[in-house]
């Protein structure tokens, strides 16, 4: 299963070359991965609410998400606030 990719851009090797001395004690390859992990990782977090994952947030029965929080209904034209 092994596969190559080249890259030729000067200044990509020089970055990857940087990081696999700082991180990865020259591992290059490890440094790549590294990065794709990362990248992976920061997409599957994107469009979370507060970082919560699929099934990490539970809801009791009865209870409706999408019901208004508040009793009364605001008036946004006139600017009324709502007595407390």
């Amino acid at each position: 299963m092994a596969a190559v990719v080249t890259i030729n851009r000067a200044d990509v090797v020089a970055l990857i070359e940087q990081v696999a001395i700082r991180l990865t004690g020259g591992n290059k390859t490890e440094a790549v991965a590294l990065a794709m992990r990362t990248l992976l990782a920061a997409h599957d977090r994107r469009g979370s609410l507060f970082g919560a994952h699929p099934g990490s947030v539970r809801v009791r029965k009865g209870v409706d998400l999408t019901a208004p929080a508040l009793d009364i209904q605001p008036e946004a034209e006139s600017g009324a606030e709502i007595a407390r």
